[in-house]
């Protein structure tokens, strides 16, 4: 290995060391911010305590907006998971005009600052008429969920092998069940890492929701926005350190069930 090789090995890995840790600070900086006795930000915290985490359960409306996030997160990654698959199917294996122009439009959102989304959103479901907050909650977070979705599995769709349900079918399996019994394991990674992208989206999004909550349906980072504006002390970063809890939990459940390797293959 020659010195300029050395060099080189050495300026990469300092690069990657500074971004992990650029990227890994505001976690650690939120994780210990939450574990303070102190009722101000302050680091190093002047004694260790877990009384922000004990408050967080009188705190006005904390539950009723998890329980919503929860609930919005769930049934739009279950719908976005629908859409997705029976759309990416169709354009990776179909043959029709427009397919192309389908697969741009369903990731469009990705595209688009989330506020101009939000604002988007809010102007169609005016002019259509639609004032109930949970209905236009729900389908904005399907709007937030479905590229995801459709990302993960136009990739995986396009690189399955779809001689193996030609092969299932020759020795005399339905079609149907051709596709649970080999194209559903093959791409399980898919699924999962698919569902677990929209189900984090949908929990962190703020930027479309705050412009379709009302007074009884605020979701969890809309409530934490209101938190910190009338009383910005830790408990917020303890409501923060459970929801990074969250998708350490939902990193463990895929390494656990497929394996991390296969979830970023997939």
């Amino acid at each position: 290995m020659t010195a300029l090789e050395r060099l080189a090995r050495v300026v990469s890995w300092a690069v990657a060391a500074f971004v992990i840790i650029f990227l890994l600070t505001p976690i650690i900086v939120t994780l210990l911010v939450s574990f303070t006795s102190s009722s101000v930000y302050t680091l190093p915290p002047p004694q260790w305590s877990t009384k922000w985490f004990a408050s967080l359960a009188d705190k006005d409306g904390l539950w009723d907006a998890l329980l919503l996030s929860l609930n919005l997160a769930f049934i739009s990654t279950t719908i976005a998971l629908v859409l997705g698959t029976t759309t990416a199917l169709a354009v990776s294996r179909g043959r029709f005009p427009g397919r192309e122009a389908i697969a741009t439009f369903s990731v469009s959102p990705l595209m688009m600052p989330g506020l101009v989304v939000g604002v988007a959103l809010l102007q169609f479901f005016r002019s259509l008429g639609i004032n109930d907050a949970y209905f236009t909650l729900m389908l904005a977070h399907v709007v937030v969920t479905l590229p995801f979705v459709m990302r993960t599995l136009l990739a995986a769709f396009g690189s399955f092998d779809y001689t193996l349900l030609d092969a299932a079918r020759t020795l005399g399996m339905p079609y149907g069940q051709a596709v649970l019994r080999v194209m559903v394991p093959a791409l399980s990674p898919a699924f999962l890492t698919a569902g677990l992208f929209a189900f984090l989206a949908s929990m962190d999004n703020y930027p479309v929701s705050i412009f379709l909550t009302d007074a009884r349906n605020k979701t969890l980072p809309v409530k934490m926005l209101q938190y910190l504006e009338e009383s910005p002390d830790p408990s917020i970063a303890a409501i923060s350190s459970g929801l990074i809890m969250l998708a350490l939990l939902a990193l463990m459940l895929g390494s656990r069930t497929v394996g991390l390797n296969r979830m970023i293959q997939g």
